[in-house]
């Protein structure tokens, strides 16, 4: 390089020699924005820019995805550096280094959720309700998944709080029981209500699991946020996602 980052910037200490500038500090010679610019470059992961006492790069570090190749990539950060910021910088200065694969955090997080829910037995799809063609009724819609296969089963109950939450985990259960027909394993319900816990109210399943010649009560309760009958649905997935993983073919 033929001079320091801004000759007009004057800073009471520059940056010690070999080392990054910290975001918390003041950036005199313009290293953050110089690194903020080959970040930006196609290509381009991450850059570290190593400036000398006087301001003047001694060294630049990048780390790059695989399958570029290095000359473009330098001389892409020279006509970079040169055209955006006035700087000339000699190649010898710049390093690149290639990685197979370097994804986004963001892009990380999702995956890892996403392998997460794909571990579960039991998926939600979707819940409807609607009006029943009798007065004072209505039908409950519920679908979920297991294992690739899809499944709904609707339940007819009177209109009350009481019943709507019975006939969605009723609903829930009846898929499930569908779901499980290919193994050896049945579900039943036993009962659903809503209780009152913590100054919140939940919705509360029994659900019998009969396996063979077990028979084991699964309870299982979710907290009612956007309705009662979904939380119903939940509390049936929340009893029952244990039990049937026991029972998934490796």
């Amino acid at each position: 390089m033929t001079g320091p980052f801004s000759s007009r910037q004057h800073a009471p200490a520059p940056p010690e020699h070999g080392r990054p500038v910290s975001d918390t500090v003041p950036d005199p010679w313009g290293v953050r924005r110089a690194e903020n610019l080959l970040t930006s470059l196609e290509g381009i992961l991450s850059a570290r820019v190593v400036t000398t006492p006087l301001g003047e790069v001694s060294e630049i570090h990048v780390l790059a995805q695989s399958g570029l190749q290095a000359k473009q990539l330098v001389r892409n950060i020279e006509s970079a550096l040169l055209a955006q910021l006035g700087l000339k910088v000699d190649h010898r200065k710049i390093s690149i280094a290639q990685t197979a694969e370097v994804r986004p955090l963001e892009a990380l997080e999702q995956q890892a959720v996403r392998e997460q829910v794909l571990k579960r037995t039991l998926l939600f799809e979707s819940m409807q309700v609607s009006p029943s063609r009798r007065p004072h009724r209505i039908m409950i819609s519920v679908t979920l998944s297991y294992r690739g296969a899809t499944e709904t089963a609707e339940e007819e109950s009177s209109d009350t709080p009481r019943s709507r939450v019975e006939a969605a985990a009723k609903a829930a259960v009846t898929v499930l029981d569908r779901l499980l027909a290919s193994s050896s394993a049945s579900v039943a319900l036993e009962g659903a209500r809503i209780v009152e816990a913590f100054d919140r109210e939940f919705a509360f399943v029994g659900v019998q699991g009969l396996g063979g010649r077990d028979s084991l009560l699964l309870t299982g309760s979710a907290h009612i946020k956007e309705s009662a009958e979904r939380a119903a649905v939940f509390a049936v997935l929340d009893a029952t996602n244990r039990w049937t993983e026991a029972r998934r073919p490796s």
